[in-house]
């Protein structure tokens, strides 16, 4: 079974890097990152990674416009995206939800747990 391959998108670099390092550690996954939302949309139609971990609050276009971008692009619209989000109000998570993103996930996230929450979420095993 080929390796999963997954896109970070995040403009925090220690975030990028604490969570490139989760998922390649714990979860033995190739991971691309990008630390805007168009590096990330270009990455992401250039790439095809298997999934798409999408920091909400990004400086250039936010996460669910981005989302938006990946699903009206052929390329990139059946790739599974999971917001990562420090809004884990009831009423942010709603709205999350109706985008229909796959998942959404908060942070700041627990390193060692995250290659298991994102499998879980996207039915894949570790």
């Amino acid at each position: 079974m080929a390796t999963k391959r997954v896109l970070i998108i995040d403009d925090e670099d220690d975030i990028r890097e604490v969570a490139q390092a989760s998922l390649e550690m714990m979860g033995g996954w190739e991971v691309i990152t990008a630390s805007s939302s168009s590096e990330g949309l270009a990455l992401a139609e250039a790439e095809q990674p298997d999934a798409i971990l999408l920091d909400v609050m990004l400086p250039d276009m936010d996460g669910p416009t981005t989302f938006q971008k990946l699903q009206s692009m052929p390329a990139t619209q059946q790739i599974p995206v999971v917001l990562l989000t420090a809004k884990v109000q009831a009423a942010d998570q709603r709205r999350f939800a109706d985008l229909g993103v796959t998942a959404v996930l908060s942070k700041p996230f627990d390193p060692v747990a995250l290659a298991g929450q994102v499998a879980a979420v996207l039915g894949w095993s570790l």
